[in-house]
């Protein structure tokens, strides 16, 4: 604990640790606060990474007993597992998904012993996921629209009693480890392969992605370790200062938006972001300018926590019950997966030489207080009835206004419903008699979704909410109005037109977001006007853009492109642009162009028009199965991972779709992937492109 820099009034306290837990990734707290922690126990428990692939993972239940806010009562709620990533406490049901599978799974206890003994799969697919463990889904975030999201998977459900609904939304950010949520439903993605910390969060993800230049502000991207970062893939030369700390996050993971009301009230809406190849913590202040959400570091060249103990490695921050901050540390000495850590990469002889493949089997938990506020105690909502849990949607705390939520839509309890109405009209709340907190907007909001969540779209409530007193619960209205859009009700149109003149310019942008679900010409022409309006406004420009072009999406595009080919060809591109989304576009970008850096640069060098795409296909099958490094035409772009851990097909499927991207219409055969496979078969280390093209 001696290792920690924290600024002056926070303090570390441990709330779990080895034996109790072992490799910790996540955490997710049931409605009574019990704690399940997934535990990635096979992950990298060499240099090589042997028995990755076992299923001997579990999933802990842990609880405090005697409200010391440390765990004193554990059991294995859910054991076998493959490297459980994502945990989803529904009510006294746990859903989880499993590395390598779409598959969703529910668990309960019936018998009250601390271990399930039901299991019930909710969602199944037949494919095994490709790619290698950390370009996996992560998430499963019930979201302030009552559907549940996660990353690298255009996919979302929604839980309504024993039923799962699954929609799919085109240009949905992708993301990697990690996805959070701020008060208005807005998540907050990250990728460690792109090095990109924060993005997706200008607008709902049901809008699709939006990632405006400058919403990260001048030298975010740089870290301030307090520990050299001898490890870091890309070596020194790129990643590291003279002194030897991290000049760029990397590794960045499991980001949160702190919602709580036990740490200063500055701190709340606060993004935090654990960045474990750097062995620190960022905080972000998330700041509104004239639309558009940017992110500044809350410190000048430094960081809001910090270690030089080199295993602590903060891999997910959540805000609890209490209102504390909780950081999931693996405390391990290996953070890559074994593709980075493959003979002839950079790091491995740095893993040998400290010795960091010697600490395994370890993990901690920390919750994050301060010392002028006591946290509170544990919850007891899975107790109460839906009546009764009305009074938590005006909690100070997110973390409750959610659960109420969840679990009053879970119930389906309509009786409930006009006491709601009540809620989002007359603003009365419990937490505010009580506890003096003078937000009620939030109230309304959570109000109005719950009410969605059992199905209630009130037109005429939601009519009289556009010009509610809080621009959030405007906002709100306006969003719940997509449905009704949808379904031909114009007659909201000249109260929403009366929206584009309001002075809050994010009611405005909701507006120009939401009017794209009406084919009404009274639509255009309030989009015309607001466009014009906000000529200068790039924020307003973007959405206003999107709603004209809202069906002319990248897979329409690909399949007017394939349209004459034969039904197999079809299948067989369709599926290679599947496979490109969920494990190519972070570093390559949904165009093929490469993912451009905050410094202009590229992350991965582009596809589109790239010579070696088009010209021997033998070679680009090569570098998905081994993986390339080395200067291409002259730049350096890092490492392309090896894809070998995916079948042939999949690699087939990826390569001719993206050939057929660039006018090359040959096909890449399953079996030629397989020939490469056993031609290669003894190749060590990734290819240069000089060698391949000897």
């Amino acid at each position: 604990m001696e290792t920690f820099y924290l600024p002056e009034g926070y303090r570390v306290e441990l709330v779990a640790s080895e034996p109790m837990i072992n490799e910790p990734v996540d955490i997710a707290w049931d409605g009574n606060g019990r704690m399940y922690v997934a535990q990635m126990e096979t992950y990298m428990q060499n240099v090589d990474g042997d028995g990755t692939d076992e299923p001997t993972s579990k999933i802990m239940l842990l609880e405090d007993t005697n409200g010391d806010g440390k765990m004193d009562k554990s059991s294995v709620f859910i054991d076998s597992l493959l490297l459980p990533r994502m945990l989803l406490p529904l009510d006294d049901r746990l859903v989880i998904n499993e590395t390598y599978s779409y598959n969703l799974v529910s668990y309960r206890d019936t018998d009250n012993d601390g271990v399930a003994d039901e299991k019930l799969p909710i969602f199944t697919h037949p494919d095994r996921r490709g790619g290698n463990l950390e370009h996996q889904q992560s998430g499963l975030v019930w979201n302030l629209d009552n559907w549940v999201y996660m990353t690298y998977n255009p996919v979302r459900f929604r839980f309504k009693h024993d039923a799962v609904i699954v929609d799919t939304l085109a240009n949905m950010p992708s993301g990697q480890w990690g996805l959070t949520q701020d008060d208005m439903g807005h998540m907050y993605y990250s990728s460690a392969g792109g090095e990109n910390p924060a993005y997706g969060f200008q607008q709902p993800a049901t809008y699709g992605a939006a990632d405006p230049k400058g919403r990260l502000s001048d030298g975010f991207i740089e870290p301030w370790p307090i520990v050299g970062t001898p490890d870091v893939q890309g070596g020194a030369e790129k990643r590291l200062r003279e002194d030897g700390t991290l000049n760029h996050f990397t590794g960045v993971a499991g980001q949160e938006i702190y919602r709580g009301h036990r740490l200063p009230p500055s701190v709340y809406g606060d993004l935090f972001i654990p960045e474990p190849v750097g062995r620190l913590i960022r905080r972000a202040k998330v700041r509104n300018e004239d639309g558009k959400k940017v992110l500044y570091n809350a410190y000048d060249q430094t960081e809001f926590m910090a270690s030089t103990d080199l295993n602590f490695r903060p891999v997910q921050a959540k805000t609890g019950p209490d209102g504390a901050l909780y950081i999931v540390d693996m405390y391990r000495g290996i953070i890559q997966e074994s593709a980075w850590t493959a003979e002839g990469s950079f790091i491995r002889p740095v893993i040998m030489r400290k010795g960091l493949d010697k600490n395994i089997g370890r993990g901690r938990i920390y919750r994050i207080v301060h010392d002028q506020i006591k946290p509170d105690g544990k919850p007891n909502l899975l107790n109460k009835s839906a009546k009764e849990l009305l009074d938590y949607l005006g909690h100070p705390n997110g973390w409750y206004r959610n659960t109420a939520q969840k679990l009053i839509v879970l119930k389906g309890d309509m009786s409930v419903i006009p006491k709601l109405k009540k809620m989002a009209t007359d603003n009365e709340s419990f937490w505010a008699k009580t506890f003096g907190d003078k937000d009620l907007g939030l109230e309304r909001v959570h109000a109005l979704w719950t009410l969605e969540g059992l199905g209630v779209i009130d037109k005429d409530l939601i009519k009289s909410k556009y010009n509610d007193k809080d621009p959030r619960v405007s906002i709100t209205a306006i969003r719940l109005s997509d449905e009704l859009l949808k379904n031909g009700e114009n007659d909201l149109l000249p109260l929403l037109a009366n929206l584009q003149f309001d002075s809050d310019i994010n009611v405005v942008n909701q507006l120009a977001l939401s009017l794209r679900f009406s084919l009404s010409p009274k639509a255009a022409e309030i989009l015309t006007s607001i466009s014009e309006r906000y000529v200068d406004n790039e924020i307003i420009v973007r959405s206003v853009f999107d709603s004209f072009q809202e069906n002319d999406t990248d897979l329409k595009k690909l399949k007017d492109l394939v349209a004459k080919e034969p039904n197999s060809v079809k299948k067989r591109i369709i599926k290679g642009y599947n496979n490109y989304k969920q494990s190519c576009v972070t570093c390559h970008g949904s165009d093929l162009k490469g993912v451009v850096n905050e410094d202009k640069s590229l992350i991965a060098p582009p596809l589109i028009g790239s010579e070696t795409v088009k010209g021997d296909k033998d070679v680009v099958v090569k570098i998905l199965l081994n993986g390339l490094t080395g200067p291409i035409k002259g730049k350096e772009y890092g490492v392309m991972l090896p894809m070998a851990s995916n079948d042939d097909e999949w690699i087939a499927d990826v390569i001719s779709y993206i050939r057929i991207i660039n006018d090359e219409k040959s096909m890449v055969d399953k079996q030629d992937v397989s020939r490469i496979r056993e031609e290669t078969k003894d190749k060590k280390g990734y290819w240069t492109l000089e060698e391949l093209m000897q």
